[in-house]
């Protein structure tokens, strides 16, 4: 099943790195009253998502917040050690927080998980971003070819605040 607007999201656990080391983040404490804007990318460091798709949202944080977003969120599957190398390699200053799905169960469970066995990246996430309101999903804009950020940018999701 994919995660479709109006789905409650699943219960999950992520990792992330804080100022006392390595954090466990459920669903539930990250999006319980919260309105969230949730982005996914295939892989930190790649080209699309190092160089677009993580720099729109650094760059319109604040604008985000200005409309009523309480978090923006970036989950991967990758390692959380890997993702903290690429948040400090990003500057993300607080604006994004960077959240581990090493395994890819939340990105299965909502049915965004994409074979990118061929060019050697293994099972990565599909490049999308929803607004959650309260664990549900309130707008979904799900990227066709992983390699560009043409519907799930910052100013996409601007735009369907």
């Amino acid at each position: 099943m994919t995660i479709a607007k109006g789905d409650k999201l699943p219960d999950a656990s992520f990792k992330r790195f804080g100022a006392d080391g390595m954090i466990d983040v459920s669903s539930p404490d990250l999006f319980a009253g919260r309105k969230v804007v949730v982005f996914a990318v295939p892989g930190a460091f790649t080209p699309t998502c190092h160089e677009q798709h993580l720099p729109g949202f650094v760059q319109h944080a604040a604008d985000l917040k200005a409309k009523g977003v309480d978090a923006v969120v970036c989950v991967a599957v990758n390692d959380p050690f890997v993702l903290k190398a690429w948040g400090d390699a990003s500057n993300l200053n607080d604006a994004v927080t960077l959240l581990s799905d090493g395994n890819g169960t939340f990105t299965k469970a909502i049915g965004m998980d994409i074979d990118l066995a061929g060019p050697f990246l293994g099972v990565r996430s599909k490049r999308y971003a929803m607004i959650v309101d309260d664990g549900v999903v309130s707008e979904i804009m799900v990227e066709d070819n992983p390699g560009a950020v043409a519907s799930s940018g910052a100013e996409q999701v601007l735009a369907k605040l």
